[in-house]
């Protein structure tokens, strides 16, 4: 550990500055003006595993946007890992609400802040620097490759067919992701679980034109009023969604083990606290923790329709839209979740107008045993780092990938997430704590270490 101390000690500021290199190409993947954006980001990590230590490292094309991949193979009978991360971010809207330039970092309070700060440049950054390390100071016990894709922030919808294609390339004995969180900065703790999404735009049109809101008010159905009328049917007032079959095949969890999640600390009031809210609300019968990590959720991401601009426009609108996501529970199919929304929601359309409901993308939950051996080779870098055991944490966050890699490459994946609730991401001042950063960075090259050792036990 003195070595990776001594190696971070000494390059910190370069570090800093390669990431804010990063950061600073707009490479947001739902946007088609920053197309150019996602190949100058790809060719920046292209760079970035050269300099690291990495034997080659390619820029490969997909149906979308570039996957990079790099590796450094120092002995094929060794155990090998194979890193996840991604270069695409979010959109920054609303831009009025940042504090600073969201693709201009910079560092206040011993934090970055910009966007991609965590999700996903800063963490999956930390591996680039801790392969680095650990070739720099000969201590690479493994092989290691590296994945980094363009697309997940919409759905990763290229990257299970180029795994197909580049199958025998991949090959590894586990998949290494940092894009997950921690409980608190002195609660580590390991996801053990993803939810699935299923993800719809929806289309309701009323009348062939926007109508003057006087003269047809009252006799024509508005799309706007008939939307959020649908919306509210699709969850009951003890929060179950009400999709017929939804809930067909939820697993329900063991009481023992809703008894060992429930040993995670959470302080409600300060959860309150920090998202400004009074009240929580939910499925009745489980917990803050439980509704958000095993149990599904319905939400409206975004809706809009009719006038929004400056002043007055007294208008019945001819069409209304919402994006509507649900988030699964592992053992549930998001495609079949999808047509069944689709049917639902169809269904309880009135006669006065007509709906229309889009599929965009999903992706299945995931489960990471907690016998795996690469879950106990990150339990002790935790541990080495952190000065305490890691808490197994199911997140209520999706990554649709990591079940195609489970399914397409035939490996598991550990989830060694460094972020926490309060660096914002996906929202105005996205953060990321420095400490974070460098500890990632240090308990990922331990990683490294207890992984190959038990590998080669095994």
């Amino acid at each position: 550990m003195e070595n990776i101390d001594n190696y971070i000690r000494s390059n910190k500021e370069r570090f800093l500055d390669e990431l804010f290199g990063l950061i600073r190409i707009p490479s947001i993947s739902s946007i088609s003006e920053h197309k150019s954006d996602m190949y100058r980001a790809a060719e920046y990590w292209k760079k970035i595993l050269i300099e690291a230590g990495a034997d080659r490292a390619e820029v490969y094309e997909t149906e979308g946007n570039p996957v990079v991949f790099g590796e450094k193979i120092i002995d094929p009978s060794l155990p090998t890992v194979l890193v996840y991360g991604h270069m695409d971010v979010m959109p920054a809207d609303p831009i009025e609400k940042w504090d600073s330039d969201p693709f201009e970092p910079v560092i206040h309070d011993n934090r970055i802040y910009a966007r991609g700060a965590n999700d996903d440049k800063g963490q999956s950054f930390m591996h680039a620097k801790a392969f680095e390390l650990m070739i720099r100071t000969n201590a690479l016990p493994c092989n290691v490759k590296f994945m980094i894709e363009g697309e997940e922030e919409i759905g990763s919808p290229n990257l299970g067919k180029w795994c197909e294609q580049y199958k025998a390339m991949l090959k590894a004995d586990i998949v290494l992701v940092s894009d997950t969180g921690m409980i608190s900065s002195d609660v580590p703790s390991i996801t053990t679980g993803l939810r699935g999404l299923a993800y719809w735009e929806v289309e309701v049109t009323g009348p062939n034109r926007d109508l003057h809101s006087g003269l047809f008010g009252g006799a024509v159905a508005n799309p706007i009023n008939v939307l959020c009328s649908m919306i509210a049917r699709m969850v009951d007032e003890n929060g179950k969604i009400t999709i017929p079959g939804f809930y067909d095949d939820v697993l329900d969890v063991p009481s023992a083990e809703r008894a060992k999640l429930a040993e995670a600390p959470f302080d409600e009031e300060e959860y309150k606290k920090a998202i400004g809210v009074k009240a929580l609300c939910g499925e009745k019968g489980f917990s803050t923790m439980e509704r958000t990590g095993i149990r599904p959720a319905f939400d409206v991401c975004g809706i809009w329709g009719g006038y929004t601009g400056e002043g007055s426009k007294t208008i019945l609108p001819s069409k209304a839209f919402a994006k509507i996501s649900c988030r699964l529970v592992p053992n549930q199919d998001y495609k079949e979740i999808a047509l069944l929304f689709k049917e639902y929601f169809e269904s309880i359309a009135p006669d006065s107008v007509k709906v229309e409901v889009t599929s965009l993308h999903g992706g299945q939950g995931y489960v990471c045993p907690i016998d795996l051996i690469a879950y106990k080779a990150a339990e002790k870098a935790y541990s080495e780092v952190y000065g305490k055991n890691p808490v197994p944490f199911r997140s209520g966050g999706s990554i649709s990938v990591i079940s195609t890699f489970e399914k397409v490459l035939g490996v598991k994946s550990i989830l060694m997430g460094f972020g926490l609730e309060s660096d914002a991401i996906h929202s105005p001042n996205e953060n990321y704590s420095l400490d974070n950063f460098y500890n990632g960075i240090k308990t990922i090259s331990s990683f490294y270490t207890y992984f190959a050792d038990m590998m080669t036990k095994f």
